[in-house]
């Protein structure tokens, strides 16, 4: 996004790319190394196969759950993908998006008092894009959830 004023445009998705694609390639390596491995020891009975390719997919499994994580935010509200849950959130129920300093990943202040984690947006090894991830949810969240209620839903803010 090259001028810092503009939202982007709807639906769009937040993920840490970087970090997913590190994830992917491991869990497909680890299953082929494994797997390849176990073919090729020939003392093994097939149950000791079978326990090494199950191994193998456990692994892999977990790596992939760990790629999971996404923030997809579209005309409806913000939709939170992490490893073992989704929630979706009303714009009007996000009332702060936070990347502070040392934070493992974003944090959304709700309307109800909580704090919900946004694995989606996580400053791991491509800290510039998710700083620059949380500012355009911020900039969305800010633009969306604090309206007028007498403005109509497309006129500009005043």
């Amino acid at each position: 996004m090259s001028d810092p004023h503009r939202l982007p445009d709807l639906p769009v998705t937040f993920r840490p790319a970087r970090t997913r694609a590190v994830l992917l390639i491991a869990a497909a390596a680890i299953f082929v190394v494994i797997v390849t491995v176990t073919m090729l020891l020939e003392q093994l009975n097939p149950g000791e196969r079978i326990s090494f390719v199950f191994t193998a997919a456990l692994l892999s499994g977990v790596l992939l759950l760990l790629a999971r994580p996404k923030v997809v935010a579209d005309e409806s509200g913000v939709t939170v993908v992490n490893i073992a849950g989704r929630r979706h959130l009303e714009w009007p129920e996000i009332l702060q998006v936070n990347l502070r300093p040392g934070d493992p990943w974003v944090f959304l202040n709700l309307s109800d008092g909580t704090s919900l984690p946004a694995l989606g947006i996580q400053p791991g090894i491509a800290r510039q894009h998710a700083i620059a991830d949380a500012r355009a949810l911020r900039a969305l969240v800010e633009a969306r959830s604090i309206q007028d209620p007498e403005r109509s839903p497309g006129e500009p803010q005043g």
